[in-house]
């Protein structure tokens, strides 16, 4: 084996049948010291020897029965060519090493276009071959479309620069500073001269928007429209003319403004429609904004105000029911101020006012035909003409009282048929009637239910005052709280009647014109004071029990549902004390006055002593006739006073 170069050693690794791959080379070169050299030199022919028994060494460790490897097997001459040439080969190596590594310093350091071709795309890189040995690698987000789909496919060559070596390997380059070189010269023109260019927006971000003009360039928020827009999303995808306002070449950022451009035209055209405008010219303008109260027009780079109640000689719920934006329509100019250049203007003022005419055109008594606007608690409004609509109280939409809401019958848009009941032009209304197209229930009511006829019904409803009670679809009828009971004193009808259930009564009055029918429920039993007045007569005594007094007297129950009045002149006993007339307390009254028209029956306790008295009398005298008593008494002609009171004593004194 010739000797190598006493300045290096290399080292040449195991190889082993049972590996598919070939192991990398491991070199490591020495300087080794002048003394050092003799010595690797007489060791060179050992170091031989050293080796082709290493090798069967470790071959017969790993249990392999192939041949020993080839290194060991090579003759000295062998070793030397392999040596030399392997020298020769990493020598060269290290050469194009050394070149391919100064050629990538120079295109990172100078940015230079170079030219790729796309082998592959992954879902981070779009991987191109750049003539080096390594890989480029794009990042995939300068590549994707609006719609996020890669420009580039396999094969097609692209255009980057190289930026730097990636520690994992291959070479980070740009597809976006490639062609920020390319148009850079083009934008700093454009932003020197004000020219505008075209680009496209991309994607929103935060505060603004993306376009490409070439390059990505950032066009804020504030600078998209003269007026602040509030979403942005609806410009991706549009393409759009700005100018550049802002260049960093260091940075590659590049600023753009749309605001700028529409600012100078719009000072153009308002400049020219400042000489031409006055009040009442018409012109045509464009819808450009809407809001709750009316619509800006656009007129030619100066904005006017179309209000809402100059839209329509009707009524409109928001100016977009009858313009939209970008819709092109004529105005009347109803007021300019120059001074703030603020113009006013009307759209219902290019027709005339439908209601100069509105009492020729709807006479009273009329029937028309019209459709439904509104619906509300009191109410529906019905459109007859554009600029005309009429009022259908709640009372007009039906003869039945039952309708809780006017959206029970009429919903918006229907089509419906209408009475003008009242015009009146210089308050813009019209009365409309639905009911009047209907048979009146009312005018017939008294002929089917004459005073006196007895009517069954279900109650409805119940009040403080009485129940209603209805006796036919849409005909209620009112049982006063009075006409419930003769006998009891009923404050609620809640205590006599239930809702729903029903009852008969009897029709005590009819009265089409005020849609009222008068029932009464006690009139189906006998009057009790018809009765109690058919039976008693003034001086008769009965016996009654105190309900309620008062200053003047207590009022006293003396038939079931009859009262009668005793005076406090009267509550007085035979030696003329007053008696006490307590609640629940009875006592035996005599009737001392009785008025059958008023019900009024009059009571008294006094009366009641006196007629004892004389009842008293009598039956002294008739004690007096009798054989034990005219031999102890005179006869009964001579009776005095003295001889009752003695009598009366000793009755006393007896019991």
């Amino acid at each position: 084996m010739g000797p190598l170069d006493p300045g290096v050693r290399v080292h040449m690794p195991d190889n082993h049948s049972d590996h598919n791959e070939s192991k990398p080379l491991t070199t490591e070169t020495e300087v080794l010291a002048p003394e050092a050299t003799a010595e690797h030199t007489a060791l060179s022919d050992s170091t031989s020897t050293q080796t082709h028994e290493t090798a069967h060494e470790a071959s017969a460790a790993h249990g392999h029965t192939a041949t020993v490897t080839a290194a060991a097997e090579i003759s000295d001459d062998d070793l030397n060519y392999d040596a030399a040439d392997f020298a020769a080969a990493l020598a060269n190596f290290d050469r194009e090493q050394a070149a391919e590594s100064a050629a990538a310093q120079t295109l990172t350091a100078e940015e230079v276009i170079v030219n790729g071709t796309v082998i592959k795309i992954t879902d981070k890189h779009v991987v191109v071959d750049i003539g080096l040995k390594s890989e480029g690698l794009i990042p995939l987000d300068q590549v994707l479309d609006i719609n996020g789909v890669p420009k580039f496919q396999a094969g097609d060559v692209v255009e980057v620069v190289v930026e730097r070596e990636e520690p994992e390997g291959g070479y980070l380059v740009s597809y976006e500073k490639a062609l920020r070189h390319k148009v850079w010269d083009k934008l700093e023109q454009a932003a020197t001269d004000k020219t505008p260019v075209k680009g496209l927006v991309l994607s929103r971000v935060k505060g603004g928007l993306t376009v490409d003009i070439g390059i990505k360039a950032f066009l804020p928020g504030s600078q998209v429209e003269i007026r602040p827009v509030r979403n942005l999303d609806g410009y991706i995808g549009t393409e759009i003319e700005v100018r550049v306002i802002k260049l960093n070449k260091k940075r590659g950022n590049v600023v753009i403004s749309r605001k700028e451009m529409l600012e100078e035209e719009q000072n153009e055209k308002k400049s020219v429609t400042l000489q031409t405008l006055e009040e009442g010219s018409v012109l045509t303008g464009t819808v450009k904004n809407l809001t709750d109260y009316g619509a800006f027009v656009d007129l030619g780079g100066l904005d006017g105000l179309l209000h809402i109640t100059d839209m329509s000689w009707g009524r409109l719920t928001h100016p977009r029911d009858l313009v939209n934006v970008g819709d092109e329509i004529q105005v009347k100019v109803l007021k300019f101020d120059k001074d703030k250049q603020r113009v006013s203007l009307g759209f219902k003022q290019l027709t005339p006012d439908p209601w100069l005419d509105a009492i020729e055109r709807y006479p009273i008594g009329a029937q028309v035909r019209g459709r439904v606007l509104s619906v509300t608690d009191y109410g529906a409004f019905v459109e007859l003409e554009q600029g005309i609509e009429g009022l259908v109280h709640v009372s007009e939409m039906t003869w039945s009282k039952r309708m809780k809401h006017p959206s029970k019958l009429v919903k918006p848009n229907d089509e419906v048929d209408t009475i003008i009941l009242s015009v009146n032009p210089s308050d813009r209304r019209i009365s409309l009637g639905m009911k009047q197209l209907q048979d009146n229930p009312w005018e017939q009511l008294e002929d089917k239910y004459p005073t006196g006829s007895i009517v069954e019904g279900r109650v409805r409803n119940l009040t403080d005052f009485g129940a209603f009670i209805e006796i036919e679809d849409g005909i209620d009828g009112l049982v006063h709280v009075s006409n419930l009971s003769w006998t009891k004193r009923i404050k609620h009808p809640s205590e006599v009647l239930k809702k729903g259930e029903k009852v008969k009564a009897i029709v005590l009055g009819v009265e089409p014109e005020n849609r009222r029918l008068s029932l009464g429920v006690k009139q189906l039993q006998p009057d009790v004071w018809d009765t109690f007045f058919a039976q008693h007569r003034v001086g008769d005594v009965i016996k009654g029990k105190v309900l309620r007094t008062a200053q003047f007297g207590a009022f006293v129950e003396i038939a079931e549902g009859v009262e009668g009045l005793c005076h406090v002149s009267e509550a007085v006993d035979q030696s003329n004390h007053p008696v006490h007339l307590d609640v629940d307390s009875e006592h035996e009254f005599k009737i001392v006055k009785m008025n059958q028209e008023e019900k009024k029956v009059g009571l008294s306790i006094r009366a009641v002593g006196e007629e004892a008295s004389r009842a008293e009398v009598e039956s002294y005298k008739e004690r007096e006739k009798s054989p034990k008593g005219s031999s102890s008494s005179s006869s009964s002609s001579s009776t005095t006073l003295g001889d009752l009171i003695n009598w009366k004593r000793s009755e006393s004194e007896r019991e």
